[in-house]
């Protein structure tokens, strides 16, 4: 999988998250905090091999600018 740098949160700090990247593969890897609420896990139904992370509203804009 090739990846390309889309864009990193601006009012995080330099080494943090979020950030967004496009692969070669017609699909999208978001670097973002671990969802850890065992409220908010216990609504959701990810299988095995698969997490979730959480990004800020603000990031939305780089998947349009982008797609």
């Amino acid at each position: 999988m090739r990846l390309t740098f889309i864009a990193k949160d601006p009012d995080s700090n330099p080494t943090g998250s979020p950030t967004l990247y496009r692969t070669d593969r017609g699909t999208w890897v978001v670097q973002g905090w671990i969802v850890t609420d065992p409220e908010a896990l216990q609504q959701m139904n990810v299988p095995e091999g698969e997490s979730a992370v959480e990004i800020p509203d603000r990031m939305i804009p780089f998947f349009r600018e982008n797609a």
